[in-house]
């Protein structure tokens, strides 16, 4: 049974075991991020050479793509205009998936500008590529910012169980006063 498959049982309190809240799973790890379990250093260490060697193969790409177009004898103006456009549009790339990687997007403004930055991410997928290579060298993508998330939440859910008395179904009945 894979990590992502298996039921998760917190033996912490507050965890998924008592009925608190369950860690969000992350592209390529699941839930392992939490206690750096199941192949975690594997994990890291897989999605960093497979970004690092899938954006190498991009470059190559994009270099034929080039190859192609000094062998149309475009002119240098063109040729200097693409490679600025995949430039500025890795460079925007990697920005917007390492802020991923911090803070979450904004689910109201996400609507337009999602889909206008859609082409500039497709274009700039060797900066998003770069953006995971660099990030899974730190920790796993995503990870800092899912565990203060799952911290606050745990907070929370410690925070609302305190306060309650119990449960009264649970509470043993009491005993009957003489009078």
């Amino acid at each position: 049974m894979s990590d992502e498959q298996r039921p998760s049982a917190s033996p912490e309190p507050g965890g998924t075991a008592s009925g608190g809240p369950e860690p969000e799973a992350i592209r390529f790890f699941g839930t392992t991020w939490l206690h750096h379990d199941g192949g975690y250093g594997l994990r890291r260490a897989g999605v960093a050479v497979g970004s690092l060697a899938l954006a190498a193969a991009g470059a190559a790409v994009l270099r034929f793509a080039f190859q192609g177009l000094e062998i149309a004898a475009v002119g240098p103006f063109v040729g200097v205009l693409v490679v600025a456009g995949f430039a500025i549009c890795s460079a925007l790339a990697f920005r917007r998936t390492w802020d991923g990687f911090v803070r979450r997007r904004d689910p109201a403004a996400e609507s337009a500008a999602d889909k206008s930055a859609q082409s500039l991410m497709f274009i700039g997928f060797i900066g998003s590529l770069l953006a995971y290579f660099c990030r899974s060298l730190i920790e796993a993508p995503g990870e800092k910012l899912c565990r203060t998330e799952y911290a606050a939440a745990r907070e929370r859910h410690e925070r609302r169980r305190s306060n309650r008395t119990g449960n009264p179904a649970a509470r043993k009945p009491r005993p009957k006063r003489r009078r």
